[in-house]
């Protein structure tokens, strides 16, 4: 009979070399199992969207189908929050910007080369 280690028996952190990736069990620095997180592979066209569930009416404009890594992915949500002038956030691989500015972002994202579609009513 063969038996699963507990998730929780895995060692991430040691005194001598510091945390511990608890995939391979290497120092965090010189992990060999890194998993990146796979940008969302879609149709290669960026939706932009507005919601507003789970916010109490705040609405924000959402957008996704973004195909990049996260540091370009964090690098084009500030480019976007400047041209608003409005805060937000990454979640998830989707941009969120706090207000309405979906007429704006998808004028941007245009001239930034992107296929773009306004999503939603």
């Amino acid at each position: 009979m063969v038996t699963k280690t507990p998730r929780f028996a895995v060692p991430v952190y040691s005194t001598e070399q510091g945390r511990l990736c608890p995939g391979c069990g290497q120092p965090a620095a010189a992990c060999s199992c890194k998993t990146k997180s796979a940008a969302p592979r879609g149709d290669g066209i960026v939706r932009v969207g507005r919601a507003t569930k789970g916010r109490k009416g705040g609405g924000v404009t959402v957008v996704t189908g973004l195909a990049l890594d996260p540091e370009q992915l964090r690098e084009l949500a500030s480019r976007l929050k400047k041209q608003c002038g409005a805060g937000g956030a990454i979640k998830e691989g989707t941009i969120e910007i706090q207000g309405e500015h979906r007429d704006l972002l998808v004028a941007t994202l245009q001239q930034l080369g992107y296929t773009v579609k306004r999503a939603g009513g």
